[in-house]
């Protein structure tokens, strides 16, 4: 495998990456913006260096009072996560659905989906979210924002004392419901976690064990962690087994991190499409068609996500699970009601 160059990979990738590849790579190895294949295929992880990094030159500040709280609890249990699904831009709907969730899971990730634009800022968000008792893992992409925007939010974001930061790259603005807007992509989800842990937050990034380069995701998720990054959420990889094997893989590479195992939650056809439209998505065998065909798919699918998290939290190494997924347009609430009852059976 030959070493990719930092400026080769602001020449040729659309994401203006260094340190890729995204999450994005279809099956095939494509790219998610076009026909052309990753540049990133066949080609080792580029080492972390930490002068390339935008936060070379700014003071690390201590720890934020929320990040200890949460490196605490996550070394005391588990812990439960779920996507937040409120219609965005949409106080109501943000109020209503964060009472339904606040005290059945541990933290909500409010994240910033190219499905889902535009939404309130991550920090405004995550205020009136936790303002109902319900902590934030606040979602940050380099997508909509330049370096200083990113900057910026990551200080109120300690302001507002969230949970922890998930660093993405992003969607290309070409894959979601704006493609009028001008991609930024000033960062990358790696040079992004640096960033976020001198602000002094706990930092998640994510991986996608089945997208290609497989061989080069774990290695590719160290080098994150050398970057900041101290826990990973793993993409829907088909069941405990397909994440057992990434933890193994991840720690033969030298990885120390936690991981927060994602579980899809599917409660109707509509949650199902949904799922349906992630990049590099695997379901365990036969999890569709066990929920859909039941006489009530609703009930169905919360058995099938406790379950399936139950086992995923039995993985070594695993230290939390992702309740993931999202509802139809109009159906938040009762989309967030379900899922407030998969969290309170798994902490019962």
């Amino acid at each position: 495998m030959t070493r990719l160059s930092s400026t080769d990979a602001l020449t040729v990738c659309p994401k203006s990456m260094v340190y890729g590849p995204c999450g994005g790579v279809g099956f095939d190895g494509s790219c998610e913006v076009d026909e052309r294949r990753c540049v990133f295929l066949q080609r080792a992880p580029v080492p972390w260096r930490p002068a390339s990094s935008p936060a070379a030159s700014l003071p690390e500040l201590p720890r934020s009072a929320a990040a200890r709280r949460s490196i605490e609890l996550l070394a005391s249990r588990p812990v439960v996560v779920a996507d937040f699904a409120a219609r965005a831009l949409d106080r109501d709907s943000l109020d209503r659905c964060a009472d339904a969730l606040a005290g059945s899971v541990d933290v909500v990730l409010a994240g910033d989906s190219g499905r889902s634009r535009v939404q309130f800022s991550p920090a405004l968000r995550a205020a009136l979210i936790q303002a109902h008792g319900l902590p934030v893992w606040s979602g940050l992409n380099c997508r909509d924002r330049n370096r200083v925007a990113l900057e910026g939010e990551l200080a109120a974001l300690a302001e507002v004392g969230v949970f922890a930061v998930h660093c993405v790259t992003g969607d290309h603005t070409q894959t979601g419901d704006r493609p009028d807007a001008q991609p930024v992509f000033d960062l990358d989800s790696a040079r992004l976690a640096a960033l976020a842990r001198r602000y002094g937050h706990l930092v998640s990034v994510a991986e996608a064990p089945l997208s290609p380069p497989q061989d080069g995701r774990p290695a590719r998720l160290v080098e994150k962690e050398r970057a900041g990054a101290e826990l990973c959420f793993v993409n829907h990889a088909g069941g405990p087994a397909a994440v057992a094997r990434f933890v193994e893989q991840a720690r033969q590479a030298g990885s120390l991190a936690g991981f927060i195992a994602c579980v899809p939650v599917v409660l109707d056809r509509d949650s199902a499409a949904l799922l349906a439209s992630f990049t590099s998505l695997v379901l365990p065998d036969g999890f569709l068609e066990r929920v859909l065909e039941a006489a009530d798919p609703r009930e169905e699918g919360i058995r099938a996500a406790v379950e399936l998290s139950e086992a995923m939290l039995a993985v070594p190494g695993v230290v939390g699970v992702d309740l993931s997924g999202g509802p139809r347009p109009g159906g938040e609430l009762d989309y967030a009601l379900s899922v407030a009852r998969i969290g309170r059976l798994l902490a019962a």
